[in-house]
């Protein structure tokens, strides 16, 4: 089983100014194993086909994840930024299972 460590993406939703609310990336290192590693193309409308993988990543709870598991949008791995497809959260554990690239918000 390989191991991991990289960067994890939570979506926060914060008031920027009186009655203007922004979505806002925080991003925090986290520690684990990789559980499985796979991919696979999915067919698409453009001429190229969309690399999914699909790994399942399971990281070391902290506080701040137990409590922003719902916010989580995308693991950094392998130098790319991946969508959380799903997160299951198996105490002490978060089962991250990774999907398409990630291509929303970027940390400000």
């Amino acid at each position: 089983m390989a191991k991991y460590f990289g960067k994890i993406g939570f979506m926060e939703t914060v008031e920027t100014r009186p009655s203007i609310w922004e979505e806002q990336i925080t991003e925090r290192n986290y520690y684990g194993d990789v559980l499985q590693n796979s991919r696979r193309y999915q067919s698409s409308e453009h001429r190229n086909d969309n690399l999914v993988i699909n790994n399942r990543i399971s990281v070391v709870l902290d506080p701040y994840a137990c409590e922003n598991f719902h916010k989580l949008r995308y693991v950094e791995y392998m130098g790319h930024k991946w969508k959380a497809d799903s997160v299951d959260v198996k105490y002490p554990r978060l089962i991250i299972t990774l999907g398409g690239v990630y291509n929303g918000e970027e940390q400000n």
